[in-house]
């Protein structure tokens, strides 16, 4: 799928809503069925991933991921709003994850240069040795509870399909 593609989606549903009536487009049986095998499987795979990173690593799932978007960033660093765009979620939220993993010397925080109301979140030498010490588990775990479940075009087609939903999120939240 395209990034066309992913933007005529998101317009047609847009386009799907704005004009939506009063009365709700309830779900049909199977639909109803899809939505509740995905959220069942949504909640179990981020659970068991939790618990595997409780069991295996030093950092959280979430820490996990807020490190591994400092380390594919230039010098290991963005500003915390770029950060909490970049894993959707707010920036209170990651402002409390940072300072967490600030205190253990994972990241450390300082004035953006340039712009003396932006922060930067800077990953240490400390946090970088706990994200690689972290990969084989958490991949390992990934793996386990969905790569090596799926088929590859189950997996090409969920990759493509939760594309299309974060997009459609976005572009609504933007609005």
């Amino acid at each position: 799928m395209t990034s066309n593609d992913v933007d005529a989606q998101a317009t047609s549903t847009r386009r799907a809503t704005a004009g939506a009536s009063a009365e709700p487009r309830w779900l049909d049986t199977e639909q109803q069925q899809q939505w509740r095998a995905y959220l069942d499987g949504t909640v179990r795979f981020i659970e068991a991933l939790g618990r595997d990173h409780e069991e295996r690593s030093e950092v959280s799932l979430n820490e996990y991921e807020l490190l591994v978007r400092l380390s594919e960033s230039p010098d290991h660093t963005l500003r915390m709003s770029a950060l909490a765009d970049g894993l959707a979620r707010s920036r209170s939220r990651v402002t409390h994850t940072v300072a967490r993993m600030e205190a253990r010397g994972l990241v450390r925080r300082s004035a953006s240069t340039g712009d003396r109301r932006g922060v930067n979140c800077e990953m240490t030498t400390e946090g970088y040795r706990v994200l690689v010490a972290s990969a084989p588990a958490h991949v390992a775990a990934v793996r386990r509870f969905m790569v090596d479940v799926l088929t590859p075009e189950q997996f090409r087609a969920l990759g493509e399909a939760m594309a299309a939903v974060a997009e459609a999120c976005k572009v609504d939240r933007e609005s």
